[in-house]
């Protein structure tokens, strides 16, 4: 960071990050049912009162990493060097990321982070607030993105918002089945590499031909049809 954090900013994030940990410890022990915030306080030897000053709800004891990067994608935007595009942008930080072996993007392969993981993923209540975040960071690019262009462009916003968010989304879900899978983060990094150039390529390009059946298949494929 450009300027040395003071005492008390220093203090509060490892305050936060005590929560963290000490909550993720009992939810993976127990399961996040069967845990309330008062123990969590208890366990990390804070009142509840001080839990919730630090998180807005029992969710974000789980989600709070991943809600720090919703503003990830419109910064990347908002950030763009001189005449670099909104797609050169977000893909240029989206690549860094990956190529970090970053967790926000589904490459750490931290046996925590897999946990974590896989406990929102088998709880309903914070796999419904991991999707609002996911929500809420496509609509802040929208927002940056709407105010970064004029005219009839500024309607277009939310669907550039969309395709970029869906390349970060389906690229994140490729990294985890892999990882769930068994593979290491190294062995999958030149999948997902390339598995999110071409699909950066199809959102700075256009989807143009995508997907187009050879001449005559269409008719073939109804006539088969037919004959069932």
């Amino acid at each position: 960071m450009a300027e040395e954090l003071s005492l008390r900013e220093r203090k509060k994030i490892q305050t936060r990050r005590t929560l963290w940990r000490t909550a993720a410890e009992l939810f993976l022990e127990r399961g996040y049912d069967q845990v309330s915030v008062a123990e969590v306080a208890l366990a990390a030897e804070v009142s509840k009162m001080t839990v919730f000053n630090y998180m807005s709800s029992k969710e974000d004891l789980v989600l709070g990493p991943m809600r720090e990067h919703i503003g990830d994608a419109a910064r990347a935007v908002r950030d763009r060097r001189p005449g670099e595009s909104v797609v050169a942008a977000f893909r240029r930080d989206y690549m860094a990321a990956l190529n970090a072996y970053d967790a926000s993007v589904g490459m750490s392969d931290h046996p925590y982070v897999l946990q974590i993981h896989r406990l929102i993923q088998e709880t309903p209540v914070l796999l419904v607030r991991a999707h609002e975040y996911v929500r809420q960071a496509q609509m802040l690019l929208a927002e940056e993105l709407a105010a970064s262009v004029e005219g009839p462009d500024v309607e277009l916003a939310p669907v550039v918002a969309a395709q970029l968010m869906s390349v970060r989304y389906v690229v994140h879900e490729h990294n985890h089945r892999r990882l769930f899978a068994g593979e290491s983060a190294e062995e999958i990094l030149p999948g997902a590499v390339a598995l999110a150039e071409r699909a950066f390529n199809l959102v700075e390009q256009g989807l143009g031909d995508f997907g187009t059946l050879p001449a005559g298949a269409g008719s073939a494929h109804a006539a088969g049809a037919g004959a069932e």
